[in-house]
C-alpha cells in the first residue's frame, strides 16, 4: 500500500502543473468542443485541424475583448467564409469566455 502512495506522489510531482476547471468553465469547454472543435484546437494543447483556425489557447488578451460574451450572444461571425455564425445565450457566452480566459498561454518573461 505504501508503494502505491509513493508512486502516486511521484507521478503528481513529475506531471506538468495544471489547473482544475470550475463547473462553468467545464461547460464552456464542452460547448466549444461541440461547436468549434471540428476546426479549432479547443484545449490547452494540440493543433487545430483547420489551417486558418487558431488554437483557442493562443487568443491572448487582444482577441478576448471585454465584450466578447455580448458579441457571442449577438452572433459571432468572421471574415472567414467557411466559419459558421454562432449565437449563444448569455449563460453559454459567459461560460465560453471564462473557459477561454482560463486556458490562455502567457508568454514567459525574458
Amino acid at each position: 500500500m505504501t508503494k502505491a502512495w509513493f508512486a502516486l506522489l511521484i507521478i503528481c510531482l513529475w506531471s506538468e502543473p495544471g489547473h482544475a476547471l470550475d463547473r462553468e468553465q467545464q461547460h464552456g469547454k464542452e460547448l466549444l468542443e461541440s461547436l468549434c472543435g471540428r476546426c479549432h484546437a479547443v484545449g490547452e494543447n494540440g493543433l487545430s485541424s483547420h489551417a486558418d483556425a487558431p488554437p483557442f489557447r493562443s487568443f491572448g488578451d487582444d482577441k478576448l475583448y471585454d465584450d466578447l460574451d455580448k458579441r457571442l450572444q449577438g452572433g459571432l461571425s468572421t471574415i472567414h467564409p467557411d466559419m459558421p455564425t454562432f449565437r449563444f445565450d448569455r449563460e453559454d457566452a459567459e461560460a465560453a469566455v471564462n473557459y477561454l480566459k482560463a486556458i490562455q498561454e502567457h508568454s514567459k518573461p525574458k
